[in-house]
């Protein structure tokens, strides 16, 4: 196997000058450039990727902690984080927490303990009081869930004017008892929450707590709702789904009872996800832009760790929002 002295040898220049070129020192000529990169070539010589990144004291490892990857969700978030960190030279490391605060903390311990050079929560568990003591660590951002305490750089929706656009697309439709499902919990859990309150009461309309659904975040929990609420005796004739994955469950369950959409009960989504306009119906949903969220995260971590800056100061990045009409309201 060659090494970097075979390298200098064969090149006919110093063995610190073969140093230099590999790691893009200045003030090294052309040409000394091209003799090092043709012997390194002739002698199919790699640099030590791991010996350079100790020099460099950077992993260029990013930790991204999701929740679960079998929330879709998630994956697409993903998709838009790694576009940019390839385009930057660097690897994610995803994370499942499983929402458990443990796992949490442990994943936390990657930063602290210099194994990834920046952590992007995408979920969080603990409270932010645990976590505030790994900021000084290396940079930590928000993306999509937040904590209005933290004093990080947050990338986010308006949760509560999607909500209340989605709930009052559905009054504006003659809706006037509306189910509530919750699909996230947390400060974007209570801000959607809030949207939709909102608008119900701008129209002066009965929130009920038996048609207030919490924690039901996939389609078999759509499908559940639909149950409860084909029982009832006071039903509400319309859903607000905290996810298109609720929005779906709504929509298969529907078909399986003989009941139409949305002539029976209308149903509105969270998201945008593909399977939201392959569903039949089609599901009219809130559109979340998740993977240029997952993009403009990842342009705050490289510039961040670009300047060697640290989360000691809070800005929140906002992305529009948007209403998407299809055949289910």
């Amino acid at each position: 196997m060659a090494t970097i002295e075979d390298v200098a040898k064969l090149a006919g220049l110093s063995r610190a000058t073969v140093s230099r070129v590999i790691n893009n020192h200045p003030y090294v000529t052309e040409k000394k450039k091209q003799l090092v990169y043709q012997a390194m070539k002739e002698l199919e010589y790699y640099p030590n990727s791991s010996a350079q990144r100790l020099r460099k004291q950077r992993t260029d490892a990013i930790a991204v902690l999701v929740p679960s990857l079998t929330n879709p969700f998630f994956p697409f978030l993903i998709e838009g984080l790694e576009m940019v960190a390839v385009e930057n030279g660097l690897q994610l490391l995803i994370c499942q927490t499983h929402h458990n605060k443990e796992k949490e903390l442990s994943f936390l311990n990657l930063l602290q303990t210099k194994q990834v050079d920046g952590l992007i929560f995408t979920s969080i568990e603990n409270d932010w009081e645990t976590i505030a003591s790994y900021q000084e660590c290396g940079p930590i951002i928000m993306c999509n869930e937040y904590k209005s305490e933290s004093p990080v750089p947050v990338v986010r929706l308006d949760q509560v004017k999607g909500s209340y656009k989605g709930a009052r697309h559905l009054i504006e439709k003659g809706h006037k008892k509306v189910a509530y499902c919750g699909g996230t919990k947390g400060e974007l859990g209570a801000d959607r929450l809030k949207g939709f309150k909102t608008a119900m009461e701008e129209f002066k309309l009965d929130v009920r707590e038996e048609w207030m659904f919490r924690d039901s975040p996939s389609i078999e929990c759509g499908k559940k709702i639909l149950r409860e609420i084909t029982s009832m005796e006071n039903r509400p004739t319309a859903v607000f789904a905290g996810s298109d994955e609720i929005g779906v469950g709504i929509i298969k369950e529907a078909k399986s009872l003989g009941l139409r959409i949305p002539e029976d009960i209308a149903v509105i989504g969270f998201d945008d996800l593909p399977i939201a306009e392959l569903v039949e119906p089609p599901l009219t949903t809130i559109r979340q832009p998740i993977k240029d969220m997952g993009k403009k995260t990842m342009e705050i971590m490289t510039s961040m760790l670009a300047k060697q800056s640290t989360n000691n100061e809070k800005q929140v990045y906002e992305l529009p929002i948007q209403l998407i009409i299809r055949e289910s309201v």
